[in-house]
């Protein structure tokens, strides 16, 4: 059971697709290397994927994403076999998807896939709440029984008396809100979402991504997201996979693609991303370096000359109380070894949140005398956030922008 769910719920295995009369003769010039224009010119074939492999972690946000052409809708598509591969195999909890009969096929996707589509798909004549108790009534459930749940997702999704409504009377954002309740309301495990939000305006676009961000740590579904948006896929990715000419680049979390990207194409993706915007504290912070844990003042002392630096982080059972200087402990030891460190008085340096962007941080950071100590909700040191590190996660960023300002005078 355990080995179970430490199992990827999909991997994708040498997948392959070339869209065209005679797919599997050109299979060979493909697997050859040749680039997807050049296939083309040469057969009249299209290459949407070469040699895709891909792990999807149970319970993850993974997007994919890419410019137009690059694959990525082909791929989601592969998914639950709205496209059937060249070549290649995907599992899905060990089931091979490529070997499902046409009625297994139909049973997973009632049960085991719900899709968003960019275009809302709705169902124009039917009500709001028909629409999202859709998928149930496919899987045969009671209309009372759909109804409720029905119900219960638009209210979920800030739709709450919205149930008698037909599509065309609602705004663009809110029959988005109807098709991700109706792909919540069947229950299945794996969310497929293409280019969910991109019809939509910004504003709206953003409470849309804010809200699945929150319906997430409640539902802990695994949502494969597609997106042609860099900002939206560092907001709401746990990984991100970017594609190329039905190529995969890169695979990593967001820090990964901003900090490291693997080639130039990903380095001009993330070129013009606010990185102090994207990135948060816990993405870059350090594990704390040195804490002090003692109950008295001299044994505290002790525990400070043991270590390299002459700062420490002071813990108690109630978690992180300050910042002590080997300095400040030498001169209370004098006057008495054994007064508790409860009653020391630290330096009073602000803890920030590991959720924190690093823009928000910037300041205290650089006025700090001490590496700023990263906290979580309950107070427990987590990490700290020096000044030094900061810069060097932040200096090609802020290189790049010095150099466009000098551009453009």
């Amino acid at each position: 059971m355990t080995n179970q769910q430490n199992k990827p719920v999909i991997q994708v295995r040498d997948l392959y697709k070339v869209f065209g009369k005679h797919p599997a003769k050109v299979m060979p010039m493909v697997k050859e290397g040749l680039a997807k224009d050049e296939v083309f010119a040469k057969t009249n074939h299209n290459v949407g994927l070469r040699s895709i492999n891909l792990d999807i972690e149970r319970g993850e946000i993974f997007v994919i994403m890419g410019l137009s052409g690059s694959g990525k809708s082909t791929l989601i598509r592969h998914f639950n076999r709205l496209i059937e591969p060249t070549e290649g195999k995907i599992l899905v909890e060990d089931v091979d998807v490529m070997k499902l009969s046409p009625k297994e096929l139909e049973t997973f996707r009632r049960y085991k896939m719900s899709m968003v589509f960019q275009s809302f798909g709705l169902l124009p004549h039917h009500t709001v709440i028909d629409n999202v108790a859709y998928g149930l009534s496919i899987q045969g459930v009671d209309k009372a029984t759909r109804n409720a749940k029905a119900h219960q997702w638009l209210e979920t999704v800030g739709l709450k008396g919205y149930d008698d409504q037909y599509p065309a009377q609602l705004s663009g954002g809110q029959q988005q809100r109807v098709g991700l309740a109706r792909a919540l309301c069947t229950d299945a495990e794996i969310l497929l979402m293409d280019e969910a939000f991109s019809a939509l305006d910004p504003l709206i676009r953003s409470e849309m991504q804010d809200q699945l961000i929150e319906l997430q740590k409640d539902l802990n579904k695994t949502i494969i997201f597609i997106t042609h948006d860099l900002d939206e896929a560092l907001r709401i990715g746990d990984r991100i996979a970017i594609l190329k000419d039905g190529n995969l680049v890169q695979v990593g979390k967001p820090v990964d693609i901003l900090l490291n990207p693997a080639d130039d194409y990903v380095e001009a993706f993330v070129k013009d991303v606010n990185r102090p915007r994207a990135l948060t504290v816990e993405t870059v912070m350090r594990p704390p370096a040195h804490r002090l844990t003692a109950d008295t003042i001299g044994e505290a002392l002790k525990e400070m000359k043991r270590i390299p630096s002459n700062y420490a982080y002071y813990i108690n059972e109630d978690g992180f109380q300050g910042v002590v200087c080997q300095e400040a402990l030498e001169e209370a030891a004098k006057d008495d070894l054994k007064a508790p460190m409860d009653e020391f008085d630290t330096e009073g340096v602000e803890p920030v949140l590991p959720g924190a962007s690093l823009e928000s941080i910037i300041p205290e950071t650089l006025e700090a005398d001490f590496p700023i100590p990263v906290v979580d909700a309950d107070g427990d040191l987590q990490g700290e956030l020096s000044r030094t590190h900061l810069a060097g996660v932040l200096s090609d960023f802020y290189e790049t922008e010095e150099t466009q300002q000098s551009e453009k005078q």
